[in-house]
């Protein structure tokens, strides 16, 4: 899962930063509306947590541009600001949820994971694909009812080749979901042919279906068969 937090005060940025990454969640920050607004276009996040007052500029702006760029990138709104026509707003311009400043990031934490699961598999902790179960809570991979050993990138990438089954992926946009904006400054995507490799090998050698297929010269493709 990958998170983008958009909210100038440095302190907050950080300690949601720091709760989301000990729960296993790649997160990346921006603090104005530019730096945001150049991130959204290079990449796609699971879930844009959007402070409405930017130094920059305000949240909507934010808003207005996903809209327009027709990205699915799921928002949640973060803001100390709780009145009824600024949360009319923000859902009319595309917002799926709003929470009020201050918030419990445990909340926060619950409410990213049923935002992610609402649009990405319709609301559901177990993801059931065939013979292949996913408990994303537990983080537990079963084939057949039989418990498998999947690293967290392992899981990721299976959720996320899953969430877009019959799209072909390129090795880039796998790479920017495993690792962030990171992926930029690595020299080559081979880590993600490890990744693909290593995950197809546990799947099959527990008996499921070669659902992973490799695109010649673009990337790989989850085949719902």
């Amino acid at each position: 899962m990958k998170i983008l937090i958009i909210e100038d005060e440095i302190e907050i940025a950080t300690n949601i930063k720091s709760y989301l990454k000990s729960n296993d969640i790649h997160c990346e920050a921006a603090n104005n509306c530019q730096t945001a607004l150049d991130k959204i276009m290079m990449y796609d996040y699971d879930c844009v947590l959007l402070d409405l007052m930017l130094p920059d500029g305000d949240g909507f702006t934010i808003l207005k541009e996903l809209k327009s760029q027709n990205k699915t990138d799921g928002v949640i709104i973060i803001s100390a600001k709780e009145t009824l026509e600024t949360k009319i707003e923000g859902f009319n311009l595309g917002a799926d949820d709003y929470l009020t400043k201050p918030f419990h990031l445990s909340e926060l934490l619950v409410r990213i994971q049923s935002l992610v699961r609402r649009k990405n598999f319709n609301g559901s902790n177990i993801i059931v694909f065939n013979e292949i179960e996913i408990d994303t809570l537990a983080k537990v991979v079963k084939i057949e009812n039989k418990k498998i050993d999947c690293t967290k990138k392992e899981i990721d990438l299976l959720l996320f080749l899953i969430g877009n089954k019959n799209k072909v992926l390129s090795k880039s946009a796998i790479a920017e979901h495993l690792s962030g904006d990171m992926a930029d400054m690595l020299d080559n995507h081979d880590f993600v042919y490890a990744h693909i490799k290593n995950l197809k090998k546990k799947l099959n050698d527990a008996g499921s279906y070669d659902y992973i297929k490799s695109v010649y010269g673009i990337g790989y493709k989850w085949e719902n068969d």
